[in-house]
């Protein structure tokens, strides 16, 4: 076995499944390269070889396709170098738990044998919670490379562990009857509110301060509390409308939950009395380019780093009303490398 063909079926789970056949090739079918794998040959087909022409025939120019652009393509990423010089020593063992690891550790959500100053750290609008079926393989998941990146503002939880949520302050990526639009979100959110609030009780007056001249000795002390007061409620006032002039028709969107799970255990966490007050919301004009999508599936149904990128994209472009630039294309890093690694050892099996 080759050493690239080697290093890639180290991966946890990633591509042990898909590339099986790849243990049969011969050496010479992969060559390791510092990016991962890279074709240096590959058998010719019958009907490739060149056939001469008739001397009476008009020589015929041979076109070329025009290559399709790949998936994932354009992506402003951080340089995988760091990532290219981990694969080549191999995998090691983690330093809290003990287990063999290649990049990061699953199990303990933090990197191994990777300068964290070498890996990307992104800043989210919201914060990103996680529900990660029990029964989920950690190796197979993607919901790590979303902690890892965004390690402030994305957590895990292991149902059945779910937090109480606001029902007019967050969302469920989720698709399927009665799934939303991001774009749709925005004032389905707002009207939750304003139904909420006309919804809540007055609240009690406060009570009347006493005059200052009623509190002998006191009164240029609490002349100048109330001169003070006065100016600060006068300042909030104009703050506050201020505010509102600017945040109208504002999305009031906080947290955003996604279960991590095959699909066929979704049932269990989607249909928890816990989250149907939540609002759901399905990116329904995003395709997967995950290598291990579930067969019968539409491919519309996302990895869950694919569908943590693609509606942060949305929600700043479609809720924010803001230009995207690149912002949470690094939750996608260690992605897109193993994406382009995978795909190439597949092309280099003759699995496509």
């Amino acid at each position: 076995m080759s050493q690239a063909v080697h290093l890639i079926l180290q991966f946890d789970g990633f591509v042990f499944s898909h590339l099986q056949s790849v243990s049969r090739m011969s050496s010479s079918d992969v060559l390791a390269s510092p990016s991962g794998v890279d074709v240096s040959s590959s058998p010719k087909s019958p009907l490739a070889k060149t056939q001469q022409p008739d001397k009476d025939s008009k020589p015929v120019t041979k076109q070329n396709p025009v290559p399709a652009s790949p998936p994932l393509h354009g992506l402003k990423l951080a340089p995988h170098r760091e990532l290219e010089q981990a694969q080549q020593r191999g995998r090691l063992k983690c330093s809290s738990c003990g287990g063999s690891r290649m990049f990061f550790c699953y199990t303990c959500c933090s990197l191994v044998g990777v300068s964290q100053q070498e890996i990307p750290s992104v800043k989210l609008p919201i914060k990103i919670d996680i529900i990660k079926h029990p029964s989920e393989v950690d190796g197979k998941s993607t919901a790590i490379h979303a902690k890892i990146l965004a390690p402030d503002d994305v957590t895990i939880y292991t149902y059945p562990c779910i937090p109480d949520y606001e029902d007019d302050k967050v969302v469920l990526v989720f698709p399927g009857p009665g799934s939303v639009s991001v774009e749709e979100m925005t004032w389905r959110l707002q009207n939750l509110a304003v139904m909420k609030s006309a919804a809540s009780p007055d609240e009690e007056p406060s009570p009347k301060r006493p005059r200052a001249e009623e509190t002998p000795g006191a009164t240029q002390q609490a002349e100048g509390h109330t001169s003070g007061a006065t100016h600060t409620e006068e300042r909030g006032g104009e703050a506050g409308i201020e505010g509102q002039t600017e945040t109208t028709g504002a999305c009031p969107l906080q947290r955003v939950v996604f279960i991590d799970s095959t699909w066929n255990q979704t049932t269990r966490i989607i249909t928890d009395e816990r989250l149907q007050a939540l609002l759901r919301v399905e990116l329904k004009t995003r395709k997967t380019c995950f290598w291990r999508h579930q067969k019968g599936s539409p491919d519309t149904y996302l990895a869950t780093i694919e569908a943590v990128y693609y509606f942060l994209k949305d929600y700043q472009e479609l809720c924010l009303r803001q230009e995207y630039t690149g912002q949470y294309d690094n939750l996608m890093y260690f992605y897109c490398y193993l994406h382009t690694l995978i795909n190439k050892a597949k092309t280099t099996a003759g699995r496509r």
